[in-house]
This record gives structure tokens, sequence and C-alpha cells, in this order.
């Protein structure tokens, strides 16, 4: 459990004891809980009630909003199996989601074409808009505090990360996991959403309490559910971040369960904000004392996208 309050109030020694406490927690699970965000818990709430509105559409409706998994718009029923990121095959995720992504173009044709379209907003929901838009703001300027709090937890220069991100690429998917009588009975082996790790730098997750809910893999506990505080924000890197790092910092693994037996009908949504970098970042280990194992320098949109196809299920 992390409070963003010490690392902001400027006390003398308070950011270095944030610091250590990040670096300890991302070498042991890859997790943090964070507090002292300043994001008003009204806004996901509003956000949680206007996608379900969305959601509970019929299929007929919801159709012509139909992408594949790494576009802007809905991913229906069996459109994504995150389990493939790690190679490992599974039937489809118990999910449905709405999937934005990062909109305002660099000059690049090549690089816009791929990576900074326009949104998709559903016309059933205007509402749903000017929440998501305020709270994209707040995630972005979340996330590049996150990434100056890991550069110092490392003993780097505070921008060593945001350097990277003047016009990054992000994915934000409301994630509506609703219960056996819309999905019917799992499959084995079937998950909301099957074992990975994400593919960027910081994950920022809002989430709700459920049976079915989020798991968290560590060597020494196996899975085990994840830590839930109604006021805390779950942050966890990703592959990027922990090749950035040298494998200092696991990407954390993690998967949701699917519905649970005893309560079939349970119904969950989760915010979910991936932040990246700029378009084609060098991503290289750092050395050691820092580092523990050095990776090949990959780039970080090839890298992105390779994984994207991996969970995409055709």
């Amino acid at each position: 459990m992390i409070d963003l309050g010490p690392w902001r109030s400027g006390e003398p020694g308070a950011r270095e004891r944030t610091a250590a406490l990040v670096d300890e927690a991302l070498q042991a699970a890859g997790f943090l809980l964070i507090t002292g965000h300043g994001v008003d818990p009204r806004l996901p709430a509003r956000i949680r009630e206007a996608a379900k509105e969305f959601f509970r559409l019929s299929a007929e409706v919801k159709q012509p909003y139909a992408v594949a998994v790494g576009s802007r718009g809905w991913l229906g029923p069996g459109a994504e199996a995150n389990s493939y990121a790690e190679g490992a095959a599974s039937p489809p995720d118990l999910k449905e989601s709405w999937s934005f992504a990062a909109d305002e173009p660099t000059g690049d044709p090549s690089v816009d074409a791929e990576w900074f379209l326009p949104n998709t907003w559903p016309a059933e929901v205007p509402a749903l808009r000017p929440l998501v838009v305020e709270y994209l703001a707040r995630m972005r300027a979340l996330s590049d505090e996150l990434l100056e709090l890991l550069a110092t937890a490392l003993g780097l220069a505070e921008d060593h990360f945001t350097r990277h991100t003047g016009h990054p690429t992000w994915g934000f998917n409301l994630n509506w996991y609703p219960g056996t009588e819309v999905l019917g009975e799992p499959l084995p082996g079937q998950f909301r959403i099957g074992a990975h790790t994400d593919f960027g730098t910081v994950t920022v997750l809002d989430r709700q309490q459920g049976s079915g809910g989020l798991q968290i893999h560590t060597d020494a506990d196996g899975w085990q559910d994840a830590p839930y505080d109604p006021a805390a924000l779950t942050v966890n890197i990703g592959d990027l971040m922990a090749r950035w790092t040298g494998d200092r910092w696991r990407a954390g693994r993690h998967r949701v369960l699917p519905p649970p037996v005893d309560a079939p009908a349970e119904e969950l949504v989760s915010l979910v904000y991936f932040y990246e970098c700029d378009a084609h970042t060098r991503v290289e280990s750092l050395p050691a004392p820092v580092g523990r194992v050095v990776h090949e320098p990959v780039d970080s949109h090839a890298y992105l996208r390779a994984k994207l196809d991996a969970i995409t299920v055709s």
C-alpha cells in the first residue's frame, strides 16, 4: 500500500521513503495499491453506470461497433484470449470490453495511422464521453507521476522514463464481466481474463471486489486473491518496464477468475488504463547494479503490436 500523500508533500525524506517502499514491493510482486491519488471515486462510479447501459444492450445494437483487439470500439464475446501472450492456449476470455486508445496525432502519417486514430463513442450512451475524457486526463497525469516515482525508486533522474512520454500511446478498456446467465457456463480452463502480464510500462486499474475477481501470482505464494481497498487504485508494471529495469521488477502476472459457482450472477466492471511510451522508443535494460538480467533492446511498439496480435482471437 503506497500513499502518494508523502510523495507529494515535499517533506524532507518523504519521497525517498516512498520510493524505497515501491522498489521493495515491485521486486516482490509487480503490484501496488495506491492511495492519495486524488481521483474522486464518484467519477469511476459514473463511468461504470454509463458503461453498463451500453453493455446491457442487445448484441444487434452493439455489433456495428465491433472491432479487433488494439482498435477502438467494442470487443465482443470471444474476441480476446490473454493467455496467448504467454504462449498458453485457452478458450477466449469471458468478458466484453469497450476500448479507447491514444488519439492525438503526432504528425507522422505512418505512426498516426497505426497508433493515433480517432476514438469511437457509443451513440446510445452520450453521457459516457465527457466522463471518460475527464478520467483519461487524470490517468495520464497520474501515470507520468508514477513513472517519476519509479525512476526515483531506481536511483535515477526523475525524468528517466517520462522523457519518453512526450507523446505516448496508451489504451483504456472498460471491461464488463457479466454472470453466467449472459456468458453460459465457463469451459475448462476459461477465465474472465486468462493469466498474463501487461505489455507496457504501468497499468492503473480501478476495480470492484468480487468472488470472481483479480488474482496475482508470485513465485513465493502462487495464485492469491489480490488485496482490495475501495479507496485505492491497483497499479502493476508491464513487460516494457520489466525489460527496462533488467527484471529487477517483474511484470505483474495476473488473471481474473470466472463467475463463481456460489454467485453465478456476479457482474463487475473494471476500468483499466494501460500506459506505454512514445512510439518506437528503444527499450534497453538498465545495467547492474540496478538491472539483473540483460534483455536484447526492443522497439517498444513492435513489441506491443506482437503482443496485441498474439491475444487476438481470429
